[in-house]
Parts: C-alpha cells; structure tokens; sequence
C-alpha cells in the first residue's frame, strides 16, 4: 500500500466517523427525550435521504471533476451539520445533521470510490485497492461510535446528560476537517475519456444491464444487513439497560471484525472470486441473523457482532470490483452513485419499516426477517459470477447503453 491510498484511507475515516458517530449518537438522544421506535427510524432514515437524490449528480461530478472538489464540499457539510446539533440538541435540529452528515458522507466516498478504482490495471488490482480502502468505513464505524458515546457517558459529569451529547457532537463536528488536510497533497487523475462513438446516456440505460440490476439487488440485500443492525443494537441495547459506552463498543467490535477480514483479503485475492465471497456471506449473515436475538447479554452480543462483522466485511471490496468490471470506464462515477442511491433509497424506508415493526412485534422479528432475506438471495452472486463478470484482467467493458 502506498502512501497516497493510506492518505485517501484517513480521508475517508475522517469524514466517514462523522457520519457513523452522528447515527449512534442522534438516536440515544432520541430516546432520551422520549422519543418512539418509530421516530427514531424516521431520524436514522434521513441519514440515507439526501444520498439518494444527490448520489447520481454525485457521481457524474466525480466523473467531470476528479476527486479534491467534491470532498471539499463535503466537509463543510458534514462539519456544519453536526455543529447544528452542538448549538440545537432537539428532535429537528437531530434531522437536519443527519441530513447534512449523510449526504457529505455518500459524496465523499463516490469520489474516493472512483479515484482509487481508476488506479488499478487488473482484478486482482481492483480487489486489493478496494480491501484497502474498505478497512477505512470499517475503522470510521468503530471511532465514531466509541468516541461518541464515552463523551456521552462521561464529558457531562453524568451519563448521557445534554452536555455530554454535545459535546460528543462537537468532536464529530471536527473530524471532517481532517479529510481535506489529507487529501490536499493527493495528484489528481485525467477524466477518463469517452469513445468516440459514444452517445448521451442516462441512468436507466446502465440498469438495461442484467448483470447491473443482479449487481444492485445483491448489494441491496446486503446493506439491509448493516441497516437492521446499525439501528437495532441501539434499541436491543436500550431495552436491556445497558450504557452507550457499551452499545458503541457492541458496534465497535462488529467494525473492527470487518477491519480484520479486509486486511486479510489481499493475500486471498489471487485465490477466490468475488461471487464465491459473496455468496458465503450471505449465508453466513442468514445464519447470524437468526441468532443474534437469542444471544441472552451483552457479551454474547458482542460475539455475535464479531462474527457478523467477519461476514460482512468481506462483501464491499467484491462489489467494488465486480462494479468497476462490468462498467464502463468514463461512466463509473455515475455506476457507483447509482449504486449508492439504490441501497440509500431503500436506507431511507428500512428504518421507518423496522422502527414500526420493532414497537408491533419486537426486535427479534426484524433480525429474522432480514436474515431470510439475505438468504433467500445468496443464489444471485452464482448467477452474476458465471455469466457477466470478465474471465480475464480487468479491461474497459462494453457499454451498457
């Protein structure tokens, strides 16, 4: 790894744990106010609003402006949308940083996505770019929530006081600052050059693309995983009384487990194919799910997180080179924006779904449904393997419009 893609890693875990700070965080404070299941689903969706209508422009501006312009933008967002929280700590002024911490967020890793991917010559490049850069979210879902809730436990002098939450928010406020400090140095790449032949294009011409669409849903199923867990553990967590310290630790540990499995990914990378990971960790997530409700404390919880995190961490460097293998190479900005904006669109009604599910039925009920879900579409990384990724190295795919 070398010393530009290791800057672009602390770039994206400065702007990232903004984000995942602000998501564990804004829903304690929720709670603590009074706030139902329901409500809190309706704050935690809002983190997937604005990715889905600026995900797409996001991309085609990556594609047109390289890497540093977008990020710039983004972090004056993240930073002034948690400021607000520091400033307001109510209900509204919660959903205005989720809204402006989200969307930064999305941005931000579509242009990083797109600058490391066009650094890569062959498959094996790509996967190995793309662990690397995936340790970044897993590393940014672990600092955000842990350093946020030990400031919520412990800044205000009692647990969980409206000082501590602020100040919590404060520290997330700044965080982003640091991703324009690493990325300033960072060279930026030509646009990549449309063929000649090439006519105006939309979105829905990339998705006449069977192996694109089996893409989207694949990955759809799977960002469910990480939705029902990122917003259940609070609530488990809460139900059973225990601190935020230790629910941040909870979905700390699920972090750093997909920290380990992504550093060891390059050294497999020659022996395994991406459908082949895919696939056993959609049957491996099924299988946790249907666990995780049973685990009867707080450290089996955390076991059980451990092995999710393991699971699922494996996924997103497979998806990142089955997208830049399938897609063109002057649109895969857009290909991944559109990517964001279909898992982000389905972000945005999954926890309103599951915040209504959790107060008729309960918890556990979504931990099952999701897990069946996953399950019942571990047949699509089979199907998208053996007919539409390239057999060779990585080369400029044919166009999907």
């Amino acid at each position: 790894m070398d010393a530009a893609l290791l800057r672009l890693i602390f770039a994206q875990i400065s702007i990232h744990a903004c984000m995942t700070g602000m998501r564990m965080a804004t829903p304690l404070l929720a709670l603590r106010e009074g706030y139902s299941p329901a409500a809190v689903g309706v704050l935690l969706a809002l983190f997937a609003l604005t990715q889905v209508f600026l995900s797409l422009p996001a991309g085609r501006y990556a594609d047109r402006h390289g890497l540093k312009r977008p990020l710039a933008i983004s972090v004056v967002v993240a930073s002034t949308g948690a400021a607000v929280a520091v400033v307001f700590p109510v209900y509204p002024a919660l959903c205005l940083a989720a809204l402006c911490s989200g969307g930064a967020s999305g941005a931000a890793i579509i242009a990083l996505q797109r600058h490391v991917g066009r650094q890569a010559h062959d498959k094996v490049g790509l996967r190995n770019v793309f662990s690397w850069l995936a340790i970044g979210p897993a590393v940014s879902n672990f600092l955000g929530p842990f350093l946020a809730g030990l400031l919520i436990d412990y800044a205000g002098g009692e647990a969980a006081s409206t000082t501590g939450f602020r100040a919590a928010f404060l520290l997330l406020a700044l965080l982003p600052l640091g991703a324009w400090f690493w990325v300033r140095t960072v060279q930026e790449l030509a646009p990549a050059p449309k063929p000649a032949s090439a006519q105006r294009t939309t979105a829905w011409d990339m998705l006449q693309n069977q192996g694109f669409r089996r893409l989207l849903l694949m990955n759809w199923a799977l960002s469910s995983c990480w939705d029902v867990h990122t917003f259940v553990v609070p609530i488990l967590g809460h139900e059973r009384g225990l601190s935020a310290s230790l629910i941040g630790s909870i979905l700390g540990a699920f972090a750093m487990a997909a920290v380990a499995i992504r550093l060891l990914i390059p050294l497999l990378s020659e022996r395994v194919s991406e459908w082949q990971v895919v696939m056993g960790a959609m049957l491996g997530a099924c299988l946790l799910f249907m666990a995780y409700p049973l685990m009867p404390n707080a450290w089996a919880m955390m076991g059980c997180s451990i092995a999710l995190g393991l699971v699922l961490g494996s996924v997103q460097p497979m998806v990142m080179s089955m997208i830049h293998q399938i897609t063109p190479h002057h649109r895969q900005g857009e290909a991944l924006g559109l990517r964001m904006m279909a898992i982000n669109g389905s972000s945005v009604l999954m926890p309103v779904l599951f915040g209504s599910i959790g107060t008729v039925v309960g918890v556990s009920a979504l931990f099952w449904a999701v897990g069946a879900m996953v399950g019942g579409a571990a047949r699509l990384p089979w199907l998208l393997g053996k007919e539409n990724l390239p057999k060779g190295a990585a080369q400029p795919p044919r166009s999907s419009s």
